[in-house]
């Protein structure tokens, strides 16, 4: 199907991103890091890259873990900072 190919992974994660420009929500950047990420160490071949084509489910879970790691990283260092959430005390419907 074409999932050992680096070049899809670049291009599904550089699809994530514009994806994540016109929808933002901090959602699409963690996959699309991922995605980037499982290309780059399918480009870089050997052994760990041929251990790692071997089967497509292997592909996805390290797709996954790469994501998530990313998400991690990405809400720590740009994500909601402490005090930029609006807490609401009251309702507005209580008169």
């Amino acid at each position: 199907m074409g999932w050992d190919i680096w070049w899809v992974w670049v291009s599904a994660g550089l699809i994530l991103a514009i994806l994540e420009m016109v929808i933002p929500g901090f959602i699409f950047l963690g996959f699309a890091v991922g995605a980037v990420a499982m290309g780059i160490l399918l480009a870089l071949g050997g052994g760990v890259a041929a251990w790692l084509t071997s089967s497509l489910s292997l592909m996805l879970v390290m797709f996954a873990l790469f994501s998530l790691v990313a998400w991690l990283v990405l809400r720590r260092v740009v994500g909601v900072r402490h005090g930029q959430a609006k807490i609401v005390r009251h309702d507005v419907n209580d008169n």
